[in-house]
């Protein structure tokens, strides 16, 4: 071993030992194919809007750090969500910074040991995975087979762990699934009985038939707990990376105090500004999505060699072949991209997630997936 190599060993041994065994989150590269492995909104602006934005972007004072734009845009975004009276909105770069940010604040030892993070399996990745990197316990409750909250295993594992954050993820991903309203309050109410926090995880919110920002509203002592999460990204801006929790505002300024100070840049705000004053568009993209979502399931369901198809209240469709992991290459072969979630979960075996696309998109990903099964 050389010089150089050995002083690098030495400094890798400076990372901590479980970063080391980790995977980064991999991203597939998706250049010159049909990327509907990523629940993204398929639609552009019109060139209209295209340069309206640029025009507005291109004005910003970027040699500036970002100012009171940004409170302009949680007074935005909680009129856009119904916030309840008393709410505060906390911006992260990306639902994912949030989830971050939930783990430093809550971080710390208790009687039981470590500060413990709760959430149904299979579910968002990087709950786990900030768990672990900010030094708390996670602790998984399996779903169901079919993917409904196991209610009975959720009350007696959050009675026994006493977790400090419990996600629910409404609807969850990947399996698209909306639990019905009681079994997520019984969830909810164990949670503000042994004085942890709830995060409702609403990232795929414009495509699902119904908000818990409702429930806030109508019990708020049974939902004074509960902390409401969102993303523009499913809203069409996955580009821009800006998440929002809202939620009281005696918890949402605790949390605030661990937000990097200039987290959110001048461009993502104001664009995210842009999309809000054009929510309507939006409104109509994600109607449209909506509209194709069933018929593809009912194409997947007809296509010989789909074991089993899942309802969905999100942007994506979750279903089971033969072989995920040759169906998903073949598919790639063919130019389409879908995401082969097999690995995530024992319950998830050869089980395929698919992106709700234009009725266009759609079309050539059921054709590539006929020719790969």
């Amino acid at each position: 071993m050389s010089a150089d190599s050995s002083t690098q060993a030495k400094a890798l041994q400076r990372i901590r030992a479980d970063v080391r065994a980790m995977h980064a989150y991999h991203v597939q590269p998706s250049q010159g194919l049909l990327k509907m492995d990523t629940m993204e909104n398929p639609f552009r602006l019109p060139q209209a809007l295209q340069k309206a934005l640029g025009e507005r972007l291109g004005a910003l004072e970027i040699n500036r750090y970002p100012g009171e734009r940004l409170d302009v845009l949680k007074q935005m975004l909680q009129d856009y969500a119904g916030a309840p009276e008393g709410s505060a909105v906390l911006l992260g770069n990306g639902s994912d910074e949030i989830i971050t940010l939930l783990a430093l604040a809550t971080a710390q030892p208790g009687a039981q040991g470590r500060a413990k993070m709760l959430a149904p399996m299979p579910g968002f990745v990087m709950y786990p995975m900030s768990a672990q990197l900010q030094g708390l316990d996670f602790v998984p409750v399996q779903l169901t087979a079919d993917f409904d909250l196991d209610v009975p295993a959720m009350l007696a594992t959050i009675a026994a762990q006493q977790p400090a954050i419990t996600y629910l993820a409404y609807p969850n991903n990947p399996t698209a699934t909306l639990w019905a309203e009681d079994k997520v309050q019984a969830v909810i109410d164990a949670v503000g009985a042994i004085g942890g926090l709830v995060v409702m995880d609403e990232a795929y919110q414009p495509f699902a038939s119904r908000s818990w920002i409702t429930q806030m509203h109508a019990n708020p002592a049974r939902n004074a707990h509960v902390l409401l999460m969102r993303t523009l990204s499913k809203f069409g801006l996955a580009g821009a990376r800006l998440g929002y929790l809202i939620g009281p505002a005696a918890i949402v300024n605790e949390l605030d105090k661990v937000r990097p100070p200039y987290n959110i840049s001048v461009l993502n705000c104001e664009t995210a500004i842009f999309a809000l004053e054009h929510a309507d568009l939006y409104a109509e993209q994600a109607a449209a999505i909506r509209a194709e979502r069933q018929p593809l399931i009912d194409a997947l369901t007809a296509l010989p060699g789909v074991d089993k198809v899942w309802p969905s209240e999100a942007n994506m469709v979750l279903l089971r072949v033969q072989d995920a992991a040759r169906a998903q290459a073949a598919m790639k072969e063919r130019g389409v991209l879908v995401k082969n979630v097999s690995a995530m979960h024992p319950l998830l075996a050869n089980c395929l997630r698919l992106t709700v696309g234009t009725r266009e998109e759609n079309a050539r990903m059921l054709a590539a997936l006929k020719e790969s099964l």
